[in-house]
């Protein structure tokens, strides 16, 4: 049985790039699982991990606007119940899927920690920006008050920002592999995982920073020696020239092609950029490996090589 990793971006449980309520993100998740449902059906190993871009700023919002009624948690804490929440929906859309393909469910989520270099050089320059937006004079209040990192965001106001330290080592690293091994479903490493370092004493301290999903995904993929790394984002290609009227589709790419097109500044670093890379990474480290990069709707027919990006 072929091991495949399948990470799920978190604007693709949105509407719009706008937080859906439970119900709603809820039958976005069923429609995927269905696709996942499929994969399964296959034969194939999967191991899940998704985003948890909006979600997580919607939980620090919430978190803040009702600091007056109950203590606001920090942010490794939000981090984590975003993955509790993502993870519950996702395990009950495989459950369903499962049953409506007649097939046995047998999904179960892991809040995963990941450890990162406090020694990063991410942790001095802070630009992932997270939560709700600010005034200049309310930005100056909340960095005075609570310590944070704020900056102006593209004209649209000023946004608190945390590090995006690279991963280092996936802590439940052995739980998710007992779990894929006894057959199950496993959904994991949620929004990159959430960060922590060891302590003097070697304990772990959760903190404030965002790792790249893909990045994440693409270091458990390597952990797990899986065969097939998937990443649905918003797109069902890789594209050069995007939004241009030379824009082009890409079915393939090899390795070589990626880094002349990462060289080339193809790819917006905030979307495409750190799944190419995350690609590249992975297919280089041991030959026979793919990559596959589409749309969640297009996952069955991408992985039968009908859609999608495939790197090699």
């Amino acid at each position: 049985m072929e091991t495949i990793v399948i990470a799920l971006g978190g604007n693709a449980l949105t509407i719009g790039g706008k937080l859906a309520d439970a119900a709603t993100q809820l039958v976005i998740i069923d429609n995927t699982s269905l696709e996942i449902a499929d994969i399964i059906g296959q034969g194939y190993k999967v191991v899940m991990t998704h985003g948890n871009g909006p979600q997580v700023g919607g939980i620090v919002m919430q978190n803040e606007n009702s600091a007056d009624l109950t203590p606001a948690m920090p942010f490794d804490v939000c981090g984590a119940m975003s993955q509790g929440m993502l993870g519950y929906h996702m395990v009950q859309g495989l459950q369903r899927a499962m049953r409506i393909k007649g097939g046995q469910a047998s999904p179960v989520a892991v809040i995963t920690q990941v450890r990162v270099d406090p020694d990063d050089p991410k942790f001095k320059n802070p630009s992932k920006p997270i939560g709700a937006f600010y005034s200049e004079e309310e930005a100056r209040v909340l960095m005075k008050e609570n310590g944070y990192t704020m900056k102006e965001d593209a004209g649209r106001g000023w946004r608190r920002v945390v590090a995006s330290p690279l991963p280092v080592e996936i802590i439940e690293l052995k739980a998710i592999r007992d779990l894929m091994d006894a057959g199950h479903t496993v959904v994991a490493v949620g929004g990159g995982g959430v960060p922590v370092y060891r302590d003097e004493d070697g304990d772990l301290v959760g903190v404030a920073a965002v790792i790249d999903k893909d990045l994440a995904s693409e270091r458990l993929a390597q952990d797990l020696d899986a065969d097939i790394f998937m990443m649905l984002t918003a797109v069902e290609k890789c594209y050069i020239n995007f939004n241009k009227p030379d824009q082009q589709a890409l079915d393939t790419m090899t390795t070589a092609e990626a880094r002349e097109y990462i060289a080339q500044g193809q790819f917006a670093a905030g979307s495409m950029l750190p799944k190419v890379e995350a690609a590249v990474r992975f297919v280089e480290a041991r030959p026979g490996r793919k990559v596959i990069i589409t749309t969640p709707e297009k996952a069955g027919a991408a992985l039968r090589g009908e859609a999608g990006t495939i790197i090699r």
